[in-house]
């Protein structure tokens, strides 16, 4: 028994490291929301920061700002919900389907 202890604490200790090198790589990687049939484009990374915001300039109309408002917040909101979502499949990449709840805090 001790044995399968120590192959399966090498096998948690490997895990760990796997996604502690993809919450670093997950800065490099990005995706683009986009609302208005693409007239605002938001560029996220994997740890849901954004790194560009892109308006084109026929989405500009000084007598409807709100509009603009609007589909800016659409597109940083697509932007996150692919970030989240990419971020999500990365850390599945190492943890497979395996359910982490119930595991002691702080273990991952």
């Amino acid at each position: 028994m001790g044995m399968n202890m120590q192959k399966m604490m090498r096998q948690m200790q490997k895990m760990q490291a796997d996604l502690a090198r993809v919450q670093e790589e997950l800065v490099d990687m990005t995706v683009e929301g986009t609302s208005g049939g693409g007239v605002i484009t938001v560029v996220v990374n994997g740890h849901q920061d954004i790194q560009q915001v892109k308006i084109e300039p026929d989405a500009v109309d000084p007598e409807d700002v709100e509009m603009l408002e609007d589909l800016i917040m659409a597109a940083v909101n697509d932007g996150l919900r692919k970030s989240r979502e990419l971020s999500a499949s990365e850390i599945e990449k190492v943890t497979g389907k395996m359910n982490l709840q119930g595991l002691p805090p702080g273990l991952f």
